[in-house]
């Protein structure tokens, strides 16, 4: 299950990015804007019920995504002003009964255990805030929920597709002969450099949150930009920005993308904790596989990623020898087909 493309993410940051991409869906889900409910094609009575307390709430939770396993909602923790995501899996009529129940429970509470183990090591990550495993008694049966903390910003993989229609749009108004504000040029070129430099940092930070995440023993199991978030920085300074209720940044009264803020990991719904060399090389793979399908421009962008992975990681060099032998048993597993 992907938190992903959903990221707890809010509703402004999803309008406006849902506009900048000329409202395409991400491979595999099916989005869901809050502001207005679900699509005609997924009525609201095809969900399952949500489980108590959820079901007897005054503000009932705002459905975000719907995965194969899991559903995401937004919704508040014991103040409305504390937002928070609710990851709910609900029970599976094709499933046993008692299959069922312990399937869910077990994926509930190894999440939970990943999740809190990261977060005591250092790595940013949602905090778990409550949880509860799926019941079975009285001829039915109860999915299992978790609540996590509300993360601001937007993924890697929508400030990266972001910034590359921005830059588009830049470079074209650069080349166009009719304007002759050479200021504008300068300020334009300035921005430009100034968002190379937080791509290269953004690489860095990457990195440094795998090879830690590695470090502890964890692996990650489905990595990939829609599962890294960016959360925006509190802390900027005048001359440098400020933010905005909508998580963007604004320089200069230009709103432009920012690559700046804090890595967030997201979606440990396939993680499990392993010291296994080859674990953590299939993790480096699937998100340098990620790069190359889903930026393209950003692919070479990658090696920066595996420099800080090597310097921040003290086992990195037999995982990265070992990542040299998946990526040829990948190729060949496409020239077969």
């Amino acid at each position: 299950m992907k938190i992903a493309a959903k990221g707890f993410v809010s509703e402004s940051w999803w309008a406006t990015t849902t506009a900048e991409l000329g409202g395409r869906r991400r491979p595999g889900w099916f989005e869901i804007n809050p502001l207005q409910g679900m699509s005609d094609s997924h009525p609201s009575e095809t969900l399952p019920p949500l489980p108590p307390p959820f079901n007897q709430s005054s503000s009932p939770p705002t459905l975000l995504t719907l995965g194969a396993e899991a559903h995401l909602y937004t919704t508040h923790f014991l103040t409305p002003s504390r937002k928070a995501v609710l990851k709910y899996r609900p029970s599976k009529a094709y499933r046993h009964p008692v299959l069922d129940v312990r399937l869910t429970r077990q994926r509930i509470l190894v999440e939970a255990r990943i999740l809190v183990k990261c977060r005591r090591e250092g790595l940013n990550v949602p905090g778990v805030l409550a949880l509860d495993v799926a019941e079975l008694g009285k001829g039915r049966r109860t999915g299992g929920w978790m609540m996590m903390e509300w993360i601001d910003g937007g993924t890697v993989r929508e400030r990266l597709q972001m910034g590359k229609i921005w830059l588009e749009k830049s470079t074209v108004e650069m080349e166009n002969p009719q304007l002759e504000d050479s200021d504008r040029d300068v300020k334009l070129d300035a921005y430009l450099r100034s968002y190379s430099e937080q791509k290269t940092e953004l690489m860095e930070k990457i990195g440094r949150a795998i090879g830690r995440m590695h470090e502890i023993g964890v692996v990650h199991g489905d990595l990939t930009t829609s599962n890294l978030m960016l959360k925006p920085s509190r802390t900027l300074g005048d001359t440098e920005g400020v933010v905005n209720e909508d998580s963007s940044i604004v320089r200069n009264d230009e709103s432009k993308i920012s690559l700046e803020g804090e890595v967030v990991v997201i979606d440990f719904g396939l993680a499990v904790q392993t010291v296994q060399d080859e674990d953590k090389a299939v993790d480096l793979y699937v998100l340098e596989r990620a790069f190359g399908s889903t930026h393209p421009e950003a692919e070479e962008d990658f090696k920066g990623v595996l420099r800080a992975y090597d310097r921040s990681y003290k086992g990195a060099k037999v995982v990265l020898k070992r990542l040299e032998d998946v990526r040829m048993r990948g190729r060949k597993r496409s020239m077969v087909g």
